[in-house]
């Protein structure tokens, strides 16, 4: 503003200065005839009318710029506080949205899990779709041998009694009888049958053979050729080995099998508590508490374990809440029966072959990982029977999540499928911040002796519900 009266101030004094050059410069002229005063002032009234009218034009122009450039800096101050609202609308806006990308990413890297699996099991129940119709067809097969066998059977014994009954026809036709004490009358004279002294050996051999067709037809016979085919060899029982009640002979019941004999020395004792998951419901879980209190660079799990069914279900599942499957043993994905997953930090993970398990019969099984290089081992009865490296190299398992045995976490102690769960037995279970060397598997598999260490143990399970049962046996083959 101050600009602009400096700029008015130097315009007044240049007009001033231009307007007294020209009045000098009419002086400074040559002499001629002087007009008179009054047109002289006439002129300078002109001119200062003119110079008034000037000046007026350009205080006005000025005034409009002075005007113009206060609403310029108002407008400007306002654009400028409607741009910084802008901006925290944007930022607020932008942070908002991130928090929605990250529960969408989130939410797709668990949708995309879940199709995995989903996946999984849709080839697992195509394989075990074409292994049960291969099955049916080895059956078909099978019974339609049996049928055919049968069939011939039959046919044979068809034949065999038309063959009975025509040659007892014709026998008949030789040995007419008219009654007893009396001799037949036929085309040649046999003696009666009440005179076996005079019967000839021909009579003796028709006589008998008659006697055999006869009993034969009326199944009372000690001999049955004709339903051999179809009959064991099973002997009737002795005398003495049924009982009569109400009238009626039954056998008697075996007498009851000792249920608990001495130590054998086959026989796998003193492994601590049993845990039993009798079927496959989702209440059928057991938690180990207080889970991992520090950081694993190193896990060693080994257990003893006898499965009921013919798959592999969870064994082992720890969650925590940015991950659901941070430490997972579980078979319902594989597509090899009897294999199993081992998950660290999903989606990492290796399969690992324990078809041996699947026999119904108690197992010992250790599962070692280290950070160090990836390493990883799998022991089946002392037998490393899998290894490998470059598994999660230099990973470390957080703590503070929740460690449940026989099912399978999709959220933090929850999610379970029921098609995912542990049917079977699971005895002497024990974790390990560290990795076990052979030495100490083996003495662990003959109980010669446990290693130290164990962060966790089945004295840590607590039951949540369901029909799980803890049994405490001496030796694991009387366990039920």
């Amino acid at each position: 503003m101050g600009c602009l009266w400096r700029k008015t101030l130097f315009f007044l004094l240049v007009f001033v200065t231009v307007c007294l050059h020209g009045a000098s410069s009419q002086e400074a002229a040559p002499v001629g005839p002087r007009k008179p005063f009054f047109e002289r002032l006439r002129k300078l009234e002109e001119q200062f009318r003119r110079f008034q009218e000037v000046t007026l034009t350009h205080l006005q122009s000025i005034a409009s710029n002075y005007n113009v450039s206060y609403n310029v800096d108002v407008r400007f101050r306002s654009l400028a506080e409607e741009s910084q609202a802008v901006a925290q609308a944007v930022n607020r806006s932008q942070a908002s949205l991130q928090g929605e990308l990250v529960q969408l990413k989130a939410w797709v890297r668990k949708l995309q899990r879940r199709s995995q699996k989903v996946d999984m099991r849709l080839r697992a129940l195509d394989l075990a779709l074409g292994e049960r119709s291969q099955q049916q067809a080895r059956e078909r097969k099978a019974h339609e041998a049996q049928g055919d066998a049968l069939r011939d059977s039959l046919a044979h014994l068809e034949d065999l009694v038309h063959s009975q009954g025509a040659r007892l026809a014709a026998l008949e036709q030789w040995l007419p009888v008219a009654h007893p004490g009396t001799t037949a009358l036929g085309p040649a004279l046999v003696p009666a049958p009440t005179q076996p002294d005079l019967l000839g050996p021909s009579s003796l051999k028709l006589q008998r053979d008659r006697q055999e067709l006869r009993a034969a037809s009326e199944h009372r016979g000690p001999r049955q050729d004709s339903l051999a085919p179809l009959q064991g060899t099973q002997k009737p029982p002795a005398s003495g080995s049924y009982r009569v009640l109400n009238g009626t002979a039954t056998a008697p019941k075996d007498p009851p099998q000792q249920t608990w004999s001495p130590r054998g020395p086959g026989e796998i004792c003193g492994v601590g508590p049993t845990l039993v998951f009798p079927n496959a419901s989702t209440k059928n879980v057991v938690f180990l508490s207080p889970g991992f209190v520090t950081a694993l660079r190193a896990m060693s799990f080994c257990s003893w374990v006898r499965t009921a069914s013919g798959r592999l279900g969870t064994l082992l599942s720890y969650a925590t809440e940015d991950n659901d499957n941070k430490l997972v043993l579980h078979g319902r994905d594989s597509l090899l029966p009897g294999a199993i997953h081992f998950v660290i930090g999903d989606p990492a993970f290796r399969e690992l072959p324990l078809q041996p398990l699947l026999d119904g019969q108690w197992h010992h099984i250790c599962v070692i990982w280290t950070s160090t290089q990836g390493r990883y081992w799998l022991h089946v009865d002392r037998r490393l029977v899998a290894t490998g490296s470059r598994f999660r190299e230099g990973y470390e398992i957080p703590p503070g999540g929740s460690l449940v045995l026989g099912q399978e976490q999709d959220s933090v102690g929850g999610g379970f499928d029921s098609s995912e769960a542990f049917v079977g037995s699971m005895s002497g279970l024990a974790i390990w911040d560290r990795a076990l060397v052979p030495g100490e598997v083996a003495n662990l598999a003959i109980g010669k002796q446990f290693p130290t260490g164990a962060i966790l143990t089945l004295a840590n399970a607590a039951l949540a519900g369901g029909f799980v049962q803890r049994a405490n046996c001496t030796c694991l083959e009387r366990c039920p």
